[in-house]
């Protein structure tokens, strides 16, 4: 599973398609406060008990999952287990749960859609591996310490998916997409390392080597 594409890379693609590709495609990378302050927030997640139960809910940290059909792999931060009549049958708990994922965010909901498309992948994922459906699931933002519940629609289902095809497609060519300035730049990590004067005639990457030959 090599040339499967990362998760948390969709949260990129969406944000900044050729920020994806400077990360995802040239490897590159620079911490910024956004950066470090979310994987501290991420680790106080992922250092819990893998395996937890809360009342009747039972709740799975970490979960590694992937798609086979989308080419897509990563972790989900929890999955809950919720008691369902109708729900998923679990021969380890001996009885019915609906599964119901969650993201966790280091700020406050977003105006793109680059979360719900994350946690709606993470779902797709947990469909397939599971042979289920499911219907709804949540980010939780620190900065507001609320959840904001999301319905897996047919409509966003479609549209992650052509986001999926186009993010395979690049990364198939290795395709960098050109410099498109916004008000995103101020806040971008990869801001330093963008080079929009390169306008798009070499890779990030190969001008960095040439640079450090000379």
């Amino acid at each position: 599973m090599d040339n499967y594409l990362l998760i948390s890379g969709i949260q990129h693609f969406i944000f900044c398609r050729r920020q994806w590709a400077l990360i995802h495609i040239e490897q590159l990378w620079n911490e910024n406060f956004f950066t470090v302050d979310g994987q501290i927030k991420h680790d106080k997640v992922d250092n819990g008990d893998i395996f937890e139960s809360k009342k009747d809910v039972r709740i799975i940290r970490s979960m590694p999952i992937v798609s086979h059909e989308l080419k897509i792999q990563g972790k989900c931060d929890v999955v809950e287990l919720k008691p369902d009549d109708n729900g998923f049958y679990f021969s380890k708990y001996k009885d019915k749960y609906s599964v119901y994922p969650v993201e966790y965010k280091r700020g406050k909901p977003k105006i793109d859609e680059s979360d719900i498309m994350q946690l709606l992948a993470e779902a797709m994922c947990l469909e397939e591996m599971m042979g289920l459906q499911i219907k709804k699931g949540a980010c939780f933002y620190f900065e507001t310490r609320k959840r904001e519940q999301i319905v897996f629609t047919n409509d966003l289902r479609d549209r992650l998916v052509d986001i999926i095809n186009e993010m395979n497609n690049y990364y198939e060519r290795r395709y960098t997409p050109k410099v498109k300035k916004s008000r995103k730049c101020r806040t971008c990590s990869l801001k330093n390392l963008c080079l929009p004067e390169l306008d798009g005639t070499i890779s990030v990457s190969k001008y960095i080597e040439k640079r450090i030959k000379e």
